[in-house]
């Protein structure tokens, strides 16, 4: 099955040329692009469909129609001197790394070699690293728990179910109404997992990842069979007898719940794992936050504050609501205010404004007035454009006040050392840390 790429924002022509997709292929993927969470009222909000090519938006992932697949790889600056699939395997590896920190998993990606980074799409990738914790887990052991059962047996086992027992076998005191717990595997987390195999089976186009899962399918063979809708996400309990299935259960939320959509259209079939760049950017940035104050006295909170902008004189109620993605508190006071912005700024030499919108501006207006933070970053991602030096780009005041508000960047391409430089890019002063108790 044909496998296509491009990178968010480029297009992707479509016809019987070279490098092209055929044109009833291309048809197929926007049909399943546009049952998306993200197509938007207008339905391209993941490709957008023109005459003689298709263009991708700000949304990546993998989108597998009837015959062919589409890997929408975000836009990262990386390796310009190499060729364009060992970019590709190195964004690949950044965009796996980002959902690592985003989702809050240990995810080892030293057994991946740089040919599979280049052969295999984000997808495939992503389904060999599930496999590979899963078998190794199963090996362990798989998880059991006590749970509780009825049944009507000859000898009492466990305690005696007085009404029932006078109720249903009044007349046959030979069977006794028992309610007793047993040691099971049958329990929601194994029922979660069993999902994600059987659901990934049916995603993966990679003869060695469908071999992986007939081998986990078989060890699962026991388990109930749960419908996806029916998983009973809340009763699984992570503890220490089976900490080591988190990354797992984070991971089968990953491609079971609402971060992907899996989608039919027309006459074919279709799945699709995608991700919004602005959510998963903000959220990967905000846990980075986290790491890099921790100790201070400093603390973060993420999609926090929620104060708003208004409140109706008729009825005293509030209106329009603010999140900014990070908060930054010392004590009970905001002390600086982040929100980032998964798109491209110019350099000052290019554009004045640094191609910030003035949406974005009046944004940071709002958080100034309500949250009166002395400091507020609006923090994009590094390019090339903006030459070697990431951090901050440029600095303003707030007429008439003494608020400082400034542009940043970071460089995720670089994933060095990356939450030390975010310290010393926008935190360089007042950070006192505190003793650290081992």
């Amino acid at each position: 099955m044909p496998s296509y790429t491009v990178r968010e924002w480029d297009t992707l022509p479509h016809g019987d040329g070279e490098g092209s997709i055929p044109a009833h292929l291309a048809s197929r993927l926007v049909a399943l692009s546009k049952t998306s969470s993200f197509a938007g009222r207008g339905g391209g909000g993941v490709l957008e469909d023109r005459r003689h090519e298709l263009r991708a938006r700000g949304v990546v992932g993998v989108i597998a129609a009837q015959g062919c697949s589409l890997e929408i790889l975000p836009k990262i600056d990386i390796m310009q001197k190499e060729g364009a699939e060992r970019q590709n395997a190195a964004i690949r590896k950044r965009l796996v790394h980002m959902l690592a920190v985003a989702l809050n998993l240990k995810i080892d990606m030293g057994r991946i070699t740089d040919l599979d980074w280049q052969r295999d799409t984000l997808l495939e990738i992503l389904i060999r690293i599930f496999c590979d914790k899963l078998t190794e887990a199963v090996r362990r052991g798989m998880p059991r728990r006590y749970l509780g059962h009825e049944d009507d047996l000859s000898s009492l086992r466990g305690t005696l179910d007085v009404p029932r027992q006078f109720t249903r076998h009044a007349a046959n005191p030979g069977r006794l109404a028992c309610r007793f717990d047993e040691l099971s595997q049958d329990i929601a987390l194994n029922h979660i997992m069993k999902a994600a195999v059987a659901h990934l089976f049916r995603m993966s186009r990679s003869a060695a990842n469908q071999q992986r899962l007939r081998e986990l399918a078989f060890v699962y063979a026991e388990i109930s069979d749960v419908p996806v809708p029916a998983l009973r996400w809340g009763e699984v309990i992570i503890d220490r007898t089976n900490r080591a299935w988190q990354d797992l259960l984070g991971m089968a939320q990953l491609f079971l719940r609402n971060r992907y959509q899996t989608t039919s259209s027309g006459l074919g079939q279709g799945t699709a794992l995608l991700f919004e760049m602005n959510a998963l950017f903000e959220e990967y940035v905000g846990r980075l936050v986290t790491r890099a104050l921790a100790g201070t006295e400093f603390r973060v909170t993420l999609q926090g504050g929620r104060l708003f902008c208004l409140n109706s004189i008729d009825d005293n109620r509030f209106v329009f609501q603010t999140k900014p993605d990070i908060l930054i508190w010392r004590a009970s006071q905001v002390v600086h205010v982040i929100d980032t912005k998964w798109k491209r700024i110019s350099a000052r030499i290019d554009d004045p404004k640094l191609g910030v919108s003035q949406g974005d501006v009046y944004q940071m207006m709002a958080y100034a007035h309500l949250y009166k933070a002395p400091k507020l970053t609006l923090l994009y991602p590094h390019h090339d454009g903006l030459g070697t030096n990431e951090g901050v780009q440029a600095q303003f005041r707030i007429t008439g006040q003494e608020t400082l508000v400034e542009t940043a960047s970071v460089d995720v391409a670089n994933g060095k050392d990356l939450v030390a430089r975010l310290r010393d890019n926008l935190f360089p002063t007042n950070l006192q840390r505190s003793p650290v108790l081992i």
